[in-house]
């Protein structure tokens, strides 16, 4: 691809990490008061973490985002939700968001 989406309308949050929680570039839901928790599969997320230290999570919750794909996904409107693997997969309940790019096994995306 001859174009390049990083940093485009970025927007990161500190939160606090839940036990779940575990490893940077998952997708994230809310599980409490300004807390958040790494989703399971077929669970709608909120953001992606991109950073975790000292049980807060960074949150990246608009911009574009790349990450592990379960399949290759056609670029427009898709609803999106989390994979069982921790990566990204359509889901008719997911949220509506923009996929710009993708593989079989990674997708770029605007939250």
């Amino acid at each position: 691809m001859n174009v390049n989406f990083n940093g485009f309308n970025e927007n990161v949050t500190t939160f606090i990490a839940d036990s779940s929680l575990t490893e940077a570039g998952v997708p994230v839901k809310i599980t409490g008061d300004g807390t958040v928790g790494k989703c399971g599969g077929n669970e709608v997320f909120c953001g992606v973490c991109v950073g975790l230290r000292g049980g807060f999570a960074a949150v990246q919750l608009s911009g574009y985002v790349r990450m592990p794909a379960n399949a290759k996904i056609a670029p427009g409107y898709k609803k999106l939700a989390a994979g069982s693997n921790g990566d990204i997969a359509t889901n008719s309940n997911g949220r509506e968001l923009l996929v710009v790019d993708s593989t079989a096994t990674e997708i770029g995306f605007i939250l």
